[in-house]
């Protein structure tokens, strides 16, 4: 007999070999019926496993996020089972669960069509309908192999070889049979929401010299509510795509002929970035930041020193000979103001010096992992580095983290997940200063007040860091904000201050990037607003439209008042256009605000005022409107 110790404090006993499944009927028939998985001595497990030794059990029912990953999980293999029975060819490559849904990997001869999908979700209704029930079975490595040598499972061998030690998990329901861990749900009759969504390019190990196969990617949840909900989403978010607002809205474009991953801003892009980096300058010189600019090459010793070339060389670009050195494009920022640091001596009265950069970086990526302004190869990075006494450390994890939550919340990012991740297997440093760092990170986190998890052993392996993820008005997560202590390069580059027992002593550095890369963040924000942006980032924060030609010349006049008020302002005359035609262009460019002019308002010295949510908000005097703009631009205001 062995005891189980559950959630509520009680125990149970039960004989050696007891499976999961039978401990939830024993305890309850709603938890029975409920349980997904389980948690055993905090590892995640199969109802079918069976419990040999003491342990503690925490069952898993729907409402829980692991239990929509089983569920997720589970309709990937109802889909490649759908697949093999459409498809008997196919072989099958991998299957997880992911963020948002699931995914399955193929090799096939043919392209998967639109309609395949059609035809592949309805295979997998008949498979849900028959309802067969999902087994899990533990076998030696070598029947695993002789199994899929008979089906003819290519991919999968290879994936076998890869799998330590000689017991395999293999799930089979009805005819299908997968190499899998699990864990999965009771049977196919459980998966009843489900939708295929996409079908895509993808290399077998992401090795772009390897075999590329199709993914299908789809998603499932517990009701039909929630699933209808997520595609509703999935529809908002198409018609937010920056790639496509980028370009309807001429803000930035990519050019084959320049290069994949190489952005392009384009003069209402570039105002936008403008007013993003004059915001970002003027907080940081109140926040006693200096602003430094740094080159965009450096020698390879200084990359050898840093340990990029060890640590970071796949993502560096090949290197270019000056004069018989080789130099490389910079992937960071970093080892250049370590360089203004050390210019010259430092005293602790200087301290902390905090050194801040718009630097423009390069890195590889592969083709198959751009996307638009998300993932590129070239970008500006928001940076910074604080070099501090030890004592000071934590005073200065607290502003910078206050910093960032104050910038984000300008951009409308009020919804925050803040995370501190602790000390990796393999790490740099002394563990007692990785032990006093966290403790930093963590005390300054809840100085701040807010909410955090930890997420133990993730961490850099030169020090352990905090993030902060956004989330966007689709309800979205962005990670945009990383605060990460560094033990290896102070070491690396001999960093020093002169104490005030007049002897030299290591300084505490950190790394910090509030917004990230300026292309991302610029992606993101495009997708967050709709293109629709808050008046003090429009690039055209208002035009002025004159009813008939008579009225040009003071739309004209209209259009210089605002400019000279230091409003964004055109004024649009082209008589070949209706009235109408050019308010509805005005709100397809999601200009926040138009101003129509006609002979009365010329009259009284007045305009019209529409804002792009189609609201007529009357007349009133053009000073009103150019205060009322000043406040917006001031208060940060959407309208």
């Amino acid at each position: 007999m062995i005891h189980v110790s559950l959630p509520d404090g009680s125990k149970r006993e039960v004989a050696s070999g007891t499976s999961i499944l039978e401990v939830a009927e024993a305890i309850g028939p709603r938890l029975f019926k409920d349980a997904v998985c389980a948690f055993v001595d905090g590892r995640l497990r199969d109802l079918r496993e069976t419990l040999t030794t003491d342990c503690t059990l925490t069952l898993v029912t729907t409402g829980a996020p692991q239990a929509l990953e089983v569920l997720r999980h589970t309709t990937t293999h109802i889909m490649a089972q759908a697949v093999k029975r459409l498809f008997p060819e196919v072989k099958l490559g991998i299957g997880p669960a992911i963020k948002d849904g699931f995914y399955y990997d193929f090799e096939l001869s043919q392209t998967f069509s639109p309609e395949d999908l059609s035809r592949i979700e309805s295979e997998m209704r008949k498979i849900v309908a028959e309802d067969l029930q999902i087994e899990r079975m533990e076998v030696s490595k070598g029947d695993a192999r002789s199994l899929l040598i008979r089906r003819g499972e290519d991919l999968k061998l290879e994936l076998l070889e890869e799998i330590e030690g000689e017991t395999m998990t293999l799930y089979e329901q009805g005819e299908f049979v997968d190499l899998c861990r699990g864990p999965h749900l009771r049977s196919t009759g459980q998966v009843q929401h489900f939708k295929l969504t996409s079908v895509a390019g993808a290399y077998w190990h992401a090795d772009p010299t390897a075999t590329m196969l199709q993914r299908i990617y789809g998603t499932s949840f517990f009701s039909a509510e929630e699933l209808k909900e997520h595609l509703r989403r999935i529809e908002e978010a198409k018609a937010r795509d920056h790639r496509k607002l980028g370009r309807e809205l001429d803000l930035y474009s990519v050019h084959e002929e320049v290069g994949p991953g190489l952005a392009h801003w384009h003069p209402k892009g570039a105002r936008i970035r403008h007013e993003i980096e004059k915001f970002w300058t003027d907080e940081h010189y109140r926040a006693g930041y200096e602003l430094v600019y740094t080159p965009h090459i450096g020698r390879a010793d200084l990359w050898e020193r840093s340990g990029h070339l060890d640590f970071y060389r796949e993502a560096m670009y090949a290197p270019m000979d000056v004069e018989g050195q080789e130099y490389f494009l910079k992937p960071m920022n970093c080892p250049f103001h370590i360089m203004v640091y050390k210019s010259r001596s430092r005293s602790y009265r200087e301290l902390p010096i905090r050194l801040a950069e718009l630097g423009t970086v390069y890195r590889y990526e592969r083709s198959g992992v751009l996307h638009g302004l998300l993932r590129v190869r070239g970008f500006t990075q928001d940076d910074a580095h604080i070099i501090c006494q030890p004592e000071r450390i934590e005073d200065e994890i607290e502003k910078v983290l206050r910093f960032s939550i104050h910038l984000l919340s300008a951009f409308g990012f009020d919804e925050l997940a803040v995370f501190l991740s602790t000390r990796p297997e393999k790490y740099v440093g002394d563990p007692a200063d990785w032990e006093r760092a966290t403790e930093s990170l963590r005390h300054a986190v809840e100085a701040c007040g807010v909410e955090y998890t930890v997420k133990p052993g993730e961490g850099a392996f030169y020090g352990p860091k905090i993030d902060i993820d956004v989330r966007d008005s689709l309800g979205r997560s962005w990670q945009l904000t990383t605060i990460q202590f560094d033990f290896n390069l102070p070491e690396r580059f001999d960093m020093a201050y002169v104490g005030e027992d007049g002897k030299p002593h290591r300084p505490y550095m950190v790394h910090r990037a509030l917004l990230g890369a300026l292309e991302r963040f610029f992606g993101i924000l495009i997708e967050h607003y709709g293109g629709a942006f808050p008046v003090w980032l429009a690039p055209v924060q208002a035009v002025v439209l004159p009813v008939t030609e008579e009225m040009n010349d003071y739309a004209e006049k209209v259009k210089q008042a605002l400019v000279k008020a230091g409003i964004r302002a055109e004024a649009w005359s082209d008589r070949s256009r209706t009235l109408n035609y050019l308010i509805r262009q005005a709100q397809l460019e999601k200009i926040p605000y138009m101003l129509i002019v006609g002979e009365r308002e010329k009259e009284e010295g007045t305009v019209s005022l529409r804002l792009r949510t189609e609201e007529d908000l009357g007349p009133r005097p053009l000073s009103e409107f150019v205060a009322m703009v000043e406040e917006k631009v001031k208060s940060k205001e959407l309208l």
